[in-house]
């Protein structure tokens, strides 16, 4: 389901639960549009995740690790000025809407106590995150400023007063349901999706299919809508697989017709699950959309610059054809005078078969052969070159292309060192600042079953320093065969059956394979890995590997990830 306003009560009845109360210990803004604040309560210590994402936006529990920005953004800096070391009193819905008010008692300036709170708007593009002072409703601030010649209906600016946004003037189900008996007998059970989602706040398309599913064989509908509300409170975090593959979550295990479905202990666990590839991946594209033109622009100018070089190669195998061409000319110089175009001459390498010659009707025919002569010394000579050529290009082709494929299962962390490869590779202009020497993000680490410590580098500055710096000689490495991926590292030079097997699972998920099936996967001790003088980070060959193969899963690096 999206993430409406029956969902958004379930999240405010989960998180009244676990952090009211709490103290904010931390805030930080580790993307442009979302924030984290770190809450303690009942000595644990909880991320809320507050994300005013134009297509991810929601609130939750959220244990994805994060990376910082090396500059705090000036409005976590305000933020953290208003609530570190505060408590959070309540969290409210504003009726069944997609609004959540979180408030909070802090000190100002002078000490005294003063209500704030952070108003979150889960509305899609239209998504914002604002800090409002209590007594007087002043915006002190928000994530996204909307100058008032994009946004006429109110003001959203730091400053102005905060007003909700137009209301719909539609029924909160949790306040009164005295008009679905009259709905559900007036209307044929194939509409009464749409009468629910036109009458009913909060309802979106899959929430009013699945109440109009658990009313059709009710014998008591008033009850029966009662029951499934409920179930926005007694919670049962469902993830369901559609018969299109495609995931829906549910707050509880409402009436469906998933393929297959899985349960969670928490909303935030729920969430995390679904959104750990499609928020990620977003967020990649985000920071990398640069880099991913530059690397299409590469691939494009080397594909193009390939096809020219097979085209001369293919010419190259006709020269001996312009050899002929010259010999017969020069043979029969008195065939040709100026102004022709064309002349047939019989070839005495074919049989005293015509051939016919094209001219350039400017010279004679010893001028011509010599033409012909010119061009066929060119296309040997070239010959040489441009195979050598066509080795260096391909090593371009494959490059660009093992880049595109990390970023296909990059993290947000991992984008910063695909850069400075690319600069130090000479793709990108260094920035003009004061050049400081490159911090590399660390791999990411996983625990296998039989507990054995697994890392798998993501780019090839972090594959590089994994698997030719950091990695004892007798570790076990892993590589998919052929294809462009991550290093993988099993930290134990005799790992069991099954800890190898998870490690190579791990590498092809990790690599351009990660839809396919039956992928060889390539292992052998770190020490006899070599890198060839001027390779480019992350190159290496090897002999003497042995091959595994195995079918990628994308639940296995959730399993076994080190969080």
């Amino acid at each position: 389901m999206p993430l409406d306003g029956l969902f958004t009560h379930a999240l405010v009845h989960e998180l009244n639960e676990l952090i009211v109360g709490g103290r904010i210990t931390k805030v930080h803004q580790p993307y442009p549009n979302e924030i984290v604040l770190v809450v303690r309560n009942n000595s644990t210590n909880y991320p809320l995740l507050l994300s005013a994402h134009p297509t991810y936006a929601r609130a939750q529990i959220s244990f994805i690790p994060y990376e910082n920005p090396q500059v705090a953004p000036n409005f976590v800096m305000f933020l953290r000025r208003y609530l570190e070391g505060a408590k959070i009193q309540s969290i409210e819905q504003i009726d069944n809407d997609r609004i959540i008010n979180f408030f909070v008692n802090t000190r100002d300036e002078l000490g005294d106590i003063q209500s704030v709170r952070l108003t979150l708007e889960m509305m899609g593009r239209h998504s914002n995150l604002f800090l409002v002072r209590q007594q007087d409703q002043r915006i002190l601030d928000l994530i996204k400023h909307v100058p008032a010649d994009q946004n006429r209906v109110r003001s959203l600016m730091p400053g102005a007063t905060y007003t909700l946004p137009p209301q719909q003037n539609l029924i909160n189900p949790f306040t009164g349901l005295d008009k679905l008996a009259p709905l559900v007998l007036d209307n044929p059970s194939e509409d009464w999706a749409k009468v629910i989602q036109s009458t009913y706040q909060g309802f979106s398309k899959e929430s009013a299919q699945s109440l109009a599913l658990a009313l059709k064989n009710a014998t008591n509908t008033m009850q029966q809508a009662k029951d499934w509300l409920s179930g926005f409170e007694n919670l049962s975090p469902t993830l369901g697989i559609k018969s299109d593959q495609s995931l829906s979550f549910s707050a509880f295990n409402w009436p469906n017709t998933y393929r297959s479905q899985q349960s969670y202990q928490s909303l935030g666990e729920l969430l995390d699950a679904y959104y750990i590839g499609k928020a990620e991946r977003e967020r990649v594209n985000q920071q990398a959309g640069t880099l991913i033109r530059i690397i299409k622009n590469e691939l494009k100018k080397n594909k193009n610059k390939k096809k020219k070089l097979n085209q001369t190669l293919a010419d190259a195998d006709n020269a001996n054809q312009l050899k002929v061409m010259g010999d017969l000319l020069i043979t029969y110089p008195h065939l040709v005078s100026k102004g022709m175009k064309k002349v047939a001459i019989e070839n005495y390498y074919d049989n005293n078969q015509l051939l016919t010659i094209p001219l350039d009707e400017k010279l004679d025919g010893l001028k011509n052969a010599e033409k012909y002569f010119n061009r066929y010394r060119k296309l040997k000579n070239a010959v040489a070159y441009v195979d050598e050529q066509l080795v260096l290009t391909d090593k371009e082709i494959d490059y660009f292309e093992t880049i595109l494929s990390q970023l296909d299962v990059a993290s947000p962390k991992d984008i910063d060192d695909i850069r400075q490869e690319l600069i130090g590779e000479g793709y990108i202009r260094q920035n003009k600042r004061k050049k400081q020497k490159p911090k590399i993000s660390k791999p990411d680490r996983f625990m296998s079953t039989d507990g054995a410590l697994i890392e798998v580098g993501k780019n090839n500055l972090q594959n590089e320093r994994l698997s030719l710096k950091q990695a004892n000689r007798r570790d076990i490495w892993l590589h998919v065969q052929k294809i462009p991926g991550s290093h993988v590292i099993i930290h134990d030079d005799n790992p069991s059956d099954k800890t190898l097997m998870e490690a190579a699972q791990l590498a092809a998920y990790f690599s351009k394979a990660r839809e396919s099936a039956n992928v060889p996967v390539d292992y052998l001790p770190a020490g006899k890995l070599r890198k060839p003088n001027g390779a480019k980070p992350g190159f290496v060959i090897f002999e003497g590997q042995q091959t595994l193969y195995v079918t990628p899963s994308a639940d296995l690096p959730q399993q076994l990830k080190i969080k």
